[in-house]
């Protein structure tokens, strides 16, 4: 199994060492049946003395078991540890395009759903070790006890075996379709939670919801869980069952055919009464070893970016004068919708609006610009050399962004990742009218409970105490209401620019466009830029639709 193998690799000389203790434990507790078959079954020892020694081979068993279980699972908890940290920097190193391809709801699924059983595994494997272990250290007992009877008893447990194995398979394929229907219900919770007022407002829509999506995802869960469960149950008895029938079939071998003596016969039946919990618990980990390697090879699946243990040392480029956009093309794989070709240069210090229909391809133009999506032909430019994929990082350390969907963080933070320029902070407070609003604690914002027009406006105070060179603002003013959303383009904007900001404003306003240095509209995937005639008019455009 490629989980196993993968722990091996991660954690060779720790994961010998928990086989060790496993192969020692198993060793002791066939030793200590051992003691009893020599002591007290084919001779009867009626000295004291031999109490002790039983006690004392009792703890040891008991002593060793424990720390062998203990060490196995603290190797997997260390483990799983290790994959989450590394499945979180995978996504955070992973490009945005690939992110958006997958869809947060399956993301959310692997975090909860995929780590947590991989841990329950972890949890469960010493059961499975250990039976696997005491299985084969109490055949070689079996065999020199009677090897006759091991044959059969062989035959029998390989039967048991396969049995158990062939109701396993049966659970395996169901755990893969109840993973499936985890993940479409993570996003109908979402739907549920995230549309909760629109669907308190029409109840139609509600109840088609409940009824026609959620209902068939819940009850597509609920047949195959219950399914896995019949399977494993049935795995479990099955193998109980099969084990109390093969001590019935070892007396009838020493009576009947003669093939041992009572007392071997005796010794015979409480080593496979000792071997049948730990085969039994074998049976009952492994379809949680299973479920695992589902949630792993769901993981897999995602094909996120390599895992890198640091965080790349990125320096935004100093003294830059233009960056550009040439002959840029890129195309989304779901939809067909492609964007381009696009040719654009933005001077330093430039403040550029961005206008155009929904839909036109405003956003994907932004995040081209800001490098976050990787067009599929044409270049990235800086000062006419090109954004590589070893300078992209670099090249993105220039901007600080405001998209439409953006997050709001609770921490303030400056330059480089340093505590960012109270005296900034304290004067931009006052022109975005939120001293009041806001409670900040060693640069931690308090307080997030606020509308979006004011989240927004946090947003930017965050993206000012950045102190980068280029500002992208997606639909800011959207929010604001009338009065403040002329302060934005008439006194915020003149204000960053002041700042040595260089900034792309993606807007509808655009009867606030005459203060643009540049005016650019998208159409339908097309860039035009706006001047002369083409501008006035559609200012003139602009005031006649206020004025109506």
């Amino acid at each position: 199994m490629e989980l196993l193998r993968i722990v091996y690799q991660q954690y060779r000389w720790p994961f010998l060492a928990v086989i060790l203790l496993s192969l020692l434990s198993a060793a002791l507790g066939i030793g200590l049946i051992a003691f009893i078959n020599l002591q007290l079954i084919e001779t009867v020892n009626q000295s004291l003395s031999v109490l002790p020694q039983f006690l004392g081979l009792l703890l040891l068993l008991m002593g060793v078991t424990l720390v062998s279980q203990l060490a196995l699972t603290t190797l997997g908890h260390h483990f799983v540890y290790r994959l989450r940290g590394q499945f979180i920097k995978r996504i955070l190193d992973t490009n945005i395009a690939r992110i958006e391809q997958i869809g947060s709801a399956q993301l959310l699924a692997s975090l909860s759903s995929d780590i947590r059983n991989i841990t329950i595994a972890f949890v469960r494997l010493p059961e499975l070790i250990q039976g696997i272990v005491l299985t084969i250290g109490s055949a070689a007992y079996l065999a020199w006890l009677s090897p006759k009877m091991l044959v059969v008893t062989s035959v029998w447990i390989a039967i048991t075996l396969w049995g158990g194995f062939m109701l396993v398979s049966r659970v395996y394929r169901h755990l893969t379709q109840v993973r499936e229907a985890e993940d479409r219900l993570q996003k109908d919770y979402e739907t549920v939670i995230n549309g909760r007022k629109e669907l308190t407002l029409n109840r139609e829509r509600a109840q088609k919801l409940y009824e026609e999506v959620y209902q068939a995802n819940a009850q597509d869960y609920r047949q195959n869980v219950i399914r896995a469960d019949t399977f494993h149950l049935s795995a479990v008895n099955w193998s109980n069952i099969m084990m109390l029938g093969v001590i019935g079939a070892v007396f009838f071998m020493a009576n009947n055919l003669g093939w041992a003596d009572t007392n071997v016969a005796a010794t015979y039946s409480l080593t496979l009464l000792f071997l049948r919990t730990p085969m039994l618990q074998a049976v009952g980990a492994l379809p949680t070893l299973l479920s695992a390697q589902v949630a792993f090879n769901k993981l897999k699946r995602f094909d996120l970016a390599d895992y890198q243990e640091s965080f790349s040392a990125a320096v935004a480029p100093a003294d830059w004068h233009t960056l550009e956009l040439r002959d840029v093309v890129f195309r989304y794989d779901d939809s067909g919708f492609e964007v381009g070709p696009i040719n654009l240069v933005i001077t330093r210090g430039e403040l550029v609006f961005l206008i155009g229909g929904n839909g036109s391809g405003k956003s994907t133009l932004a995040m081209l610009l800001t490098g976050l999506y990787t067009p599929v032909s044409g270049s990235l430019l800086l000062d006419n050399r090109p954004v590589t994929a070893e300078t992209r990082e670099d090249y993105q350390r220039l901007f600080s962004a405001i998209f439409t969907d953006f997050h709001l963080f609770g921490q303030m933070m400056g330059p480089h990742g340093t505590e960012p320029d109270t005296a900034l902070v304290d004067s931009w407070l006052d022109r975005l009218n939120m001293r009041h609003k806001l409670t900040l604690e060693n640069h931690q914002v308090m307080n997030l409970q606020l509308s979006q027009g004011q989240r927004k406006r946090v947003a930017l105070l965050l993206a000012v105490a950045e102190q980068r060179d280029i500002l992208l603002l997606d639909e800011w003013a959207a929010d604001q209401d009338p009065q403040f959303r002329r302060v934005f383009y008439l006194e915020l904007l003149p204000q960053l620019r002041a700042l040595g900001k260089t900034i792309v404003a993606i807007s509808h306003d655009d009867h606030y466009f005459e203060h643009a240095d540049r005016l650019l509209e998208m159409h339908q995937g097309t860039l035009s830029e706006l001047t002369g005639e083409a501008r006035e008019q559609a200012s003139q455009d602009a005031v006649a639709q206020i004025s109506r």
